[in-house]
Formats: structure tokens, sequence, C-alpha cells
């Protein structure tokens, strides 16, 4: 099973934050450019929150707000769970299963932020491993996974 880091690593780009003084539109917009449903809200090099597309159809569109006169920190959600680069995709699996999360910040030893891992990510990797085994099956299934046998001496 991979690590999260096996997985950041393949991942390219640098990440899709805001500032917590940022219009929510602006949020919005980078999240477009992006094609991302979340962005993280930093300052300085310092992990805020997360702002995601639940969060603007839960507390703007609901309550009438707009998002070129709201600010980021009035919306996002900054009570934030966060996992480590050592911590496996089922390990992440599990924890949005249970979290109802789409999204997850991935912070170091030092709480420094290193990259997001999105549902998006864990499916596609658990898939690619599920194939993989299945592969696998058929070469053995199929006769072509079997070797000559190594004698000793």
């Amino acid at each position: 099973m991979k690590t999260l880091r096996q997985i950041l690593e393949s991942k390219s780009g640098v990440l899709a934050t805001v500032s917590p003084d940022d219009a929510v539109f602006r949020a919005l917009q980078v999240m477009a450019e992006r094609n991302v449903g979340a962005v993280l809200v930093v300052e300085g090099e310092r992990l805020l929150g997360i702002f995601s597309e639940r969060d603007y159809a839960r507390k703007m569109i609901l309550f009438g707000k707009t998002s070129k006169d709201t600010r980021v920190r009035d919306i996002m959600s900054d009570k934030v769970l966060c996992v480590t680069p050592e911590q496996t995709v089922d390990e992440c699996m599990a924890i949005m299963t249970e979290k109802h999360f789409r999204h997850l910040p991935v912070l170091d030893d030092q709480r420094n932020l290193v990259g997001i891992i999105s549902i998006g990510d864990v499916v596609k990797e658990m898939i690619s491993e599920q194939q993989f085994i299945i592969d696998q099956l058929g070469k053995y299934i199929s006769g072509s996974a079997i070797t000559e046998p190594i004698l000793p001496d």
C-alpha cells in the first residue's frame, strides 16, 4: 500500500491556496483555474483552514451572502483534520469515509504544509492497486507467472 508521500510525489503543480482575507470570489476563481474542489487557506506558511465547494454551498448560498463581499475567513472550515506523509492510502480512505471529508491537508513532522489529498487521489490509487492484483491473478491463473523451480546445489 502506497503512502501519501508517494501519492504527493506523483502530483504536479503548486498547491491551490488563498489568504483568509481574500474574497470568496477569489477562492472560487482559484478553484476554477486549478480545477479543484477545495483550496487551502494559509497565512504565510501556516495552514489556517480549508475552503471547499461544500463550504460555499452551505455557508454562502443558503444564507444569501455574496462571494465578492464575503471574506474566506468568514466561511472557511477552520477545524481541519490533517494527515502525515507516512500514512497509507488505506488510512486516508478510512478517515475520509468516517468523517465524510473529500480533502485532507498533509503536514510533515514540523507541521509544515506539504500537500493535499483528495478523495479522487485515494480512489484512483485504490483502483490502480486492485487492477494490479487482478492482472497478477490473471497471469497466475493462465500459467504465465509460473517459473522453473530453483533447485539447491
